[in-house]
C-alpha cells in the first residue's frame, strides 16, 4: 500500500463471507466502502444491523444503494411482459436481481473512484459470474477481489478469523441458505442435496395461515400491474408487495427448480414466490384473451430468451433492449382484470374482464353458433385446408396411416 490508502468497496450483504472480506481488507490497509445493494429484500432493520456490523469489521464507511425501483423498471416488468419462468417453473428470483445489484455497486465503485470491488461469491456458483462480468464491462481497469474463491476458505476459516478480532457475530452453519429479494425467496441446502427429496414444511419462511378460499383480481393497464381487489396502485413495488402479502397467506408459490447452471453443471433451489407466481399466470391469461395467436407465439419466444439472458449474466448483450422494445410493444392491448381463486398452497383461474377481450367475438361463438361465415364456406375452406394432404398422399397412397 502507498500512504494513500487504496479504496475498495465491498458488495456486503452481512453475510460470513462479505463479512471476512471487510474485515480482512481493512487489516491488509484498505480503505473499506462496505455497500449493501438493496432490490426489495432487506427490511429497515437488517440494513441498520449491515450498517452497525460493517464500521465494527473495519469499513471506513457504509452505504445502503437501493435500486429496488430501478430493478423494476429496467427488468422486472419486462419478465411480467415476458412471462418469464425458467424451465416453466422459476420465477429468476434473486438471480435476476443480482445483476443489478452488481450495476449499482459498479457505479458506486466509479463515484468514489475506487481502486478495486471485492465481493464473498464461491467459485462453485453462478453469482461469481454475475458479479465479475458486470464489473469488468461496469468498471473496466477496477481489480476484482475475491478472497473467499481465490483462497479456497472454509466457513470455519472465516469464523475463526473474525473470532480472532473480536467480531464474534453467530454466523453458524445453518441446515438452509436463503436469498430473500422482492421477486421471491430462493433456498439452498439441507434436503435439496438428495436428489430424491423435496423440502420439508419447516424449511420455508412463510406458512399457511389462511383457510378459506378467497378471490384475488389483478387489474392490469398495457400489461403492468396497477390494482389489486379494486384498489389502483401508482408504485408497481407496492402492488406487488400487496399480491405477495395476499399469496403467502395460502403459502401460494412454492416449487423446485432444476436447470442448468451457467458454470454448466446442473443446480437445484427450492423457492418461494407467491407474488411472481400469481402475477405472472393472471397476465398470461389477460394475454391468451388480447393477442392474436402469432402475438403469443413470438412473445413467448423472446420472453424465453430474455430470462435466459438474465439468468446466465448477460443482461448487458446489446440485444437486450431489442427484446424489451418487442415485449414492451407487445402490451398495448393487455389491459384488463383478471379473477383468481385463492386455496391453501395454490389457487385457481376464474375469468377475466377486458374490453379488448378477442374470446368476445361477433363473428361466432366456438362450438355452437358462427355469423361470421356460412356453412359452405365452412366446407369450402375446410377443403382448400386438406389440398397439400391430399397432393402428397395421392402421390404416395401406401404412406396413408
Amino acid at each position: 500500500m502507498t500512504d494513500e490508502k487504496k479504496k475498495v468497496v465491498v458488495a456486503f450483504s452481512g453475510g460470513l463471507d462479505t463479512s471476512y472480506t471487510v474485515a480482512r481488507l481493512a487489516r491488509e490497509g484498505w480503505r473499506v466502502y462496505a455497500a449493501c445493494a438493496n432490490t426489495g429484500g432487506f427490511t429497515a432493520g437488517q440494513l441498520e444491523r449491515n450498517r452497525a456490523n460493517a464500521l465494527r469489521l473495519g469499513a471506513t464507511e457504509y452505504v445502503t444503494l437501493d435500486v429496488t425501483r430501478e430493478y423494476y423498471r429496467k427488468s422486472l416488468r419486462f419478465m411480467i411482459f415476458g412471462n418469464v419462468l425458467r424451465n416453466n417453473c422459476y420465477p429468476i428470483s434473486v438471480s435476476s436481481e443480482r445483476i443489478f445489484q452488481a450495476i449499482a455497486i459498479a457505479r458506486y465503485a466509479r463515484e468514489i473512484g475506487a481502486q478495486a470491488i471485492a465481493h464473498g461469491s464461491t467459485g462453485a456458483g453462478n453469482d461469481q459470474i454475475r458479479f465479475d462480468m458486470t464489473f469488468l464491462v461496469m468498471a473496466p481497469g477496477v481489480e476484482i477481489i475475491t478472497l473467499t474463491r481465490d483462497e479456497g476458505l472454509t466457513r470455519q476459516q472465516e469464523v475463526d478469523y473474525l473470532n480472532s478480532i473480536g467480531f464474534e457475530a453467530d454466523f453458524a452453519k445453518l441446515k438452509y441458505s436463503y436469498n430473500v429479494g422482492l421477486w421471491g425467496t430462493s433456498i439452498c441446502g439441507g434436503e435439496l442435496n438428495d436428489p430424491a427429496q423435496g423440502l420439508p414444511e419447516q424449511a420455508y419462511l412463510k406458512h399457511p395461515t389462511a383457510v378459506e378460499p378467497t378471490e384475488l383480481r389483478l387489474s392490469f393497464t398495457r400489461g403492468e400491474l396497477t390494482a389489486v381487489d379494486g384498489q389502483a396502485y401508482t408504485d408497481p413495488i407496492a402492488a406487488i408487495q400487496a399480491v405477495e402479502e395476499r399469496g403467502a397467506a395460502y403459502a401460494i408459490g412454492r416449487d423446485c427448480n432444476v436447470g442448468d447452471t451457467i458454470v454448466g453443471i446442473k443446480g437445484r433451489v427450492g423457492f418461494e414466490a407467491a407474488a411472481p407466481v400469481l402475477i405472472i399466470s393472471a397476465h398470461r391469461e389477460l394475454e391468451k384473451r388480447t393477442l392474436s395467436k402469432w402475438q403469443q407465439y413470438w412473445k413467448d419466444q423472446v420472453g424465453t430468451w430474455y430470462g435466459m439472458f438474465l439468468h446466465e449474466s448477460q443482461y448487458l448483450e446489446p440485444v437486450m433492449p431489442d427484446i424489451e422494445a418487442m415485449l414492451e410493444s407487445s402490451q398495448r392491448n393487455v389491459t384488463g382484470t383478471v379473477i383468481l381463486r385463492l386455496r391453501p398452497l395454490g389457487f385457481d383461474m376464474v375469468g377475466v374482464e377486458a374490453d379488448g377481450d378477442l374470446l368476445r367475438s361477433r363473428l361466432g361463438e366456438y362450438g355452437e353458433t358462427q355469423t361470421g361465415w356460412t356453412a359452405a364456406e365452412a366446407k369450402g375452406f375446410i377443403k382448400l385446408m386438406s389440398t397439400p394432404l391430399r397432393v402428397y398422399y395421392g402421390a404416395h397412397p401406401d404412406e396413408r396411416r
